[in-house]
């Protein structure tokens, strides 16, 4: 039977089919729906972990344990997972490990675009690397027989495109693989450095095998045609060249890590003009020209954003003088075509709009995180100096105020969702109270993990599949308090006024403080829905102090502001109206 999948839903097919027992992830685009879609296959448990971290050492002992585990994350995820990562290298597996790691070319939902074929190099890890749904389906699979046979984790590439296309897929049967019978071995998962060393020299020896088998893989294929022009390439750019270059001769890596140095050698000594196509970085040709081979890549492809078809085809037909059957130029301009800018901004009845308001009334120096908070760096609201990484809010408030002094710091706040603050914020928050430093932290508890779809957390306290006990949600001033701050307060943050009044208070303490602003997201929330506000045109001033929420609700009708049938009452612009023109539905008009 063929279904027509994304290659998110793919890969989880392919972990169910390879008989996978556990799935680990901390949600972020483009990887989340892997795990989601995970968790509708009864035999596999399925979890989201507090961060990529701990999902991969929740990987790594499901596969001690004998058992086959998948793990997912965005490729900046990775880089928090990369302690246990390494040195899963060195200990190798016992059930296979899979570690899906989705780059983000274009950087649509990330703060970065790097290439992690350079982490799973580092790591001497061999890595898969699908090019459509039926690919990432398979070489999961593959990716499981490939860990177990050669005693080693190995990284899934894919990229935005990747992971969000459609296209059909052959499903197939699950493969149930019984536990085999657990056994110390010290010597093997014990990684002090006695033994660390002998496993290293087993990594060595390991990556020459993989050498030797990515010259036969069929995972590594030559498609021959026009040899004129010979192309390598893999994973989605490979789509884009076949429709620009559908003649062309290519050598499509699937095995992307490590190089069949001699096929490749082979086909570009059979090819006049060769040429490396790849998405971000120059991987593969940097090798190539290490090896003394003539190859054109990076001096005619991009090596920022994400590689489109009509990018690949512009580039190939300028260098070799052949016609695409792809248009190689934007289509002449016409007058009205282009649609007008949409830049994202805060929904409507987003709980963070408020708070950003106070903040930016208060002309407070914000250090921000990695959420949909993050939009409140935006005109009008304007109010974020920093965003980093997660979870680096609190550590660089620490540094700004270690660094200008205590008049700085009254001055100055960290903001963090309560996901984000699970993920990574408590660490940071601990490094306040331990070195004394008086931060004021806000944790944006909007009860979700919203970014990426609305995902719980263990600040929700449900489950991948729903599961709720109360002594799974955990509190987090509680938990504030734990750690020794003693100033927490909870505030909802459409209370303007005790918003400013608060921050005011805990910003003259001279000790860590944490307000927790707590309102559920807009999109979750479905019983603070309200009839709409209307603006009165004739008590209106045309101030457009309502307009300076970034609501996107609000607009400018000739002279007076209006509002749109979007509107859910959140009651925002009618706290800052000055004239009081802004009123609930049912007051006279």
């Amino acid at each position: 039977m063929r279904q027509l999948m994304t290659g998110n839903e793919a890969i989880a097919r392919g972990a169910w089919e390879a008989g996978v027992r556990v799935a680990t992830a901390y949600p972020g685009t483009p990887s989340t729906e892997i795990t989601e879609n995970a968790a509708r296959y009864p035999e596999i448990y399925a979890e989201w972990s507090p961060n990529e971290k701990v999902a991969l050492e929740v990987g790594l002992g499901a596969s001690i344990a004998g058992g086959r585990a998948l793990v997912a994350m965005k490729h900046v995820g990775v880089n928090v997972a990369a302690d246990p990562l390494f040195t899963a290298a060195y200990t190798g597996v016992t059930g296979g490990l899979v570690l899906v790691s989705a780059d983000d070319p274009g950087m649509h939902s990330s703060q970065n675009e790097q290439d992690n074929r350079h982490l799973g190099r580092a790591a001497k890890i061999p890595i898969l690397e699908p090019a459509d749904s039926q690919e990432a389906k398979d070489f999961t699979v593959a990716a499981f027989s490939l860990s177990e046979e050669f005693d080693t984790p190995v990284m899934l590439r894919i990229t935005t495109r990747a992971a969000h296309s459609r296209s059909l897929v052959q499903l197939g049967a699950r493969e149930e693989r019984p536990l085999p019978p657990y056994s110390k071995d010290a010597r093997k998962y014990v990684m002090i450095p006695a033994y660390a060393r002998l496993r290293h020299t087993a990594v060595e020896a390991r990556l020459a095998a993989l050498r030797e088998l990515a010259e036969t893989t069929p995972l590594n294929r030559v498609e021959w045609g026009d040899k004129s022009i010979g192309i390598v390439t893999g994973g989605v750019a490979y789509q884009y060249v076949k429709e620009a270059l559908p003649g062309a001769s290519v050598l499509k890596l699937g095995l992307s890590f490590p190089l069949p140095r001699r096929k490749i050698t082979e086909f570009a000594q059979t090819v006049a003009q060769l040429y490396v196509v790849e998405e971000l970085e120059d991987f593969w040709e940097t090798y190539l020209r290490a090896w003394g081979l003539p190859v054109r890549g990076k001096e005619i492809f991009p090596r920022t954003g994400e590689l489109q078809p009509e990018t690949v085809a512009a580039a190939l037909a300028a260098d070799t003088g052949r016609p695409s059957r792809l248009p190689t130029s934007p289509p002449p301009a016409v007058a009205g075509a282009e649609p007008p800018a949409r830049p994202p901004v805060l929904c409507p009845g987003c709980p963070h709009r408020g708070l950003f308001y106070v903040l930016r009334k208060m002309r407070l120096i914000v250090a921000g995180d990695i959420g949909c908070y993050t939009l409140g760096c935006l005109e009008p609201l304007n109010s974020i100096d920093t965003t980093i990484c997660m979870g680096a809010s609190i550590g660089a408030a620490i540094g700004m105020e270690k660094t200008r002094g205590e008049e700085f710091a009254r001055r100055l706040v960290a903001v963090i969702g309560d996901s984000t603050f699970i993920h990574s914020g408590v660490t940071g928050l601990i490094d306040a109270v331990y070195n004394n430093a008086q931060t004021t932290l806000l944790i944006l508890d909007n009860r979700t993990t919203g970014m990426t779809g609305h995902q719980d957390n263990p600040a929700t306290g449900r489950t991948l599949r729903g599961e709720w006990r109360e002594r799974q949600e955990i509190d987090l001033a509680r938990l504030c308090r734990a750690v020794g701050v003693n100033r927490v307060t909870t505030v909802d943050p459409f209370e303007m006024e005790l918003m400013e009044e608060t921050l005011r208070t805990e910003l003259a303490a001279a000790e860590p403080s944490v307000v927790i602003s707590r309102r559920k997201c807009a999109l979750i929330d479905r019983e603070a829905a309200r009839p709409p506000l209307y603006v009165d045109q004739a008590e209106c001033t045309g101030c457009f102090r309502c307009m300076r929420l970034g609501c996107p609700c609000l607009s400018r009708r000739e002279q007076k502001a209006a509002i749109s049938d979007q509107c859910v009452a959140c009651g925002l612009c009618a706290q800052v109206c000055a004239a009081g023109a802004i009123k609930t539905t049912g007051e006279a008009q």
